[in-house]
């Protein structure tokens, strides 16, 4: 009848304390491994798959089938090349690009450097918008309407509200555009065909081709990413010892943001056999049919209202920061205009212009894509800039680009620059009555 007192306790115990340390399930791990290596350079080439971006790779697959294929793995290799530069750049020197411009830069060539950025931007900042008006017609309102409230709620939110829960809601907005992967296999192409143009180009001789092309350029390897992704890995502190991973983040992140585009041409170049290009969202939305069915336009709009958002906030601030950096003034969301006037003052001034010319009336595919053929013939010259300092020892040391690096870069950078400037030499006859 004698009670033990030394172990009765312990029988209990053991499941009690046991319990809690009983490992996750291996997805679970998995898991939380994979978000915790996403960073910066995963968001910032996902940011690339915005309403330009959408509807560029939608009207490359409308119009030329599977063709642009080819073209969009060599930017493929270009954009991984570009982000890995930039996110070395902020691991290693803890400054982003604007103040490496004018820390290593002139004056005026810094000036010159973001008059660019600021050009790009905004003809961005006005596609995002283009493309909420896109959007919200499919889901049955009137871009006149929407455009503008759409505008003030943006602003608001940056300026006023809490952008970082937002920013969470536009994101799981964008989440549609996940069903191209599946809306691709669905549509049945010719996969064959669709592999043979990847491995091997079939490009079309004329000038819209080479237009597209541009447009491609321009919303792949698109220069607010750039700078994003380097002030993002400076801010976040980021060093020399974190860098592996988010190299690792920065190149993975890439590809993944290039293989969801190459979906978009795959997936419209089948639902879409008439080649031409787009008149409309709705030609856009028709190429998840296989997928969301009679509901394809309005998970389309769902998708193009996140995606356009979510952006029309990220880019001015983008432009912003950089400015703001540059002058060395306060740049921070959290703070009053009379505390950041120049800051708060560019951002506010961007969403007006931008929503304003949205506001035009014509063809909002066609907007969205003459919009990325300027942003490619400038990403050329911002790309110089970055160039240029990844290659400089007194800027990143040991980790400035090597001998096969610094060539394979020049390369990427030069073939841009060579077409931007046949681009733009096309344009400058026709406008001369030569072309």
């Amino acid at each position: 009848m004698e009670r033990n007192s030394t172990t009765a306790p312990a029988v209990p115990d053991v499941p009690a304390t046991a319990a809690p340390d009983r490992p996750a399930p291996r997805w679970r791990r998995r898991l939380v491994t994979a978000l915790a290596v996403a960073g910066p350079g995963l968001i910032a080439a996902n940011a690339g798959n915005d309403a330009g971006g959408i509807a560029t790779y939608a009207s490359a697959g409308a119009q030329y089938g599977y063709r642009t294929l080819f073209f969009m793995l060599l930017v493929t290799v270009a954009l991984v090349v570009v982000q890995e530069m930039c996110a070395r750049l902020g691991a290693y020197t803890g400054v982003g690009l604007g103040g490496l411009i004018r820390e290593q830069f002139s004056v005026r060539v810094t000036a010159f450097a973001l008059l660019c950025l600021i050009i790009a931007n905004l003809g961005l900042v006005v596609s995002e918008f283009a493309g909420i008006g896109a959007a919200l017609e499919l889901l049955g309102a009137s871009r006149y309407m929407a455009v503008p409230l759409a505008a003030a709620g943006v602003w608001a939110l940056v300026v006023l509200g809490s952008y970082r829960y937002a920013e969470k809601i536009f994101l799981v907005l964008s989440l549609a555009f996940f069903t191209y992967p599946l809306a691709a296999v669905l549509a049945h192409p010719d996969w064959r065909q669709a592999g043979a143009q990847l491995a091997w180009p079939h490009f079309v001789a004329g000038k819209d081709f080479l237009l597209l092309g541009v447009a491609l350029i321009g919303t792949t390897i698109t220069p607010y990413m750039q700078f994003y992704v380097a002030a993002a890995v400076a801010d976040r502190g980021i060093g020399p010892a974190e860098y592996p991973r988010e190299k690792t983040d920065t190149v993975a992140g890439s590809i993944f943001a290039n293989a969801i585009s190459m979906f978009i041409i795959i997936a419209t170049a089948a639902a879409i056999t008439t080649r031409a290009p787009l008149d409309s969202a709705a030609q856009a939305a028709s190429a998840l049919k296989p997928v969301a069915g009679r509901f394809a336009a309005q998970l389309f709009g769902l998708g193009l209202l996140g995606a356009s958002a979510l952006a029309a906030a990220v880019v001015p601030l983008s432009t912003s920061y950089a400015v703001a950096e540059a002058v060395g003034v306060e740049s921070s969301v959290s703070r009053r205009f009379r505390e950041a006037p120049l800051f708060l003052g560019l951002f506010s001034a961007q969403i007006l212009i931008g929503a304003a010319i949205a506001l035009i009336p014509g063809n909002l595919v066609q907007l969205l894509v003459r919009a990325q053929v300027v942003n490619g013939l400038i990403t050329p010259i911002l790309l110089t800039y970055v160039l240029t300092l990844a290659n400089r020892h007194s800027v990143l040391g040991a980790a400035a680009n090597g001998p096969l690096f610094r060539a394979v870069a020049s390369v990427c950078v030069s073939v841009i620059a060579l077409l931007s400037a046949v681009v733009l030499l096309q344009t400058l006859l026709g406008w001369l009555g030569m072309g």
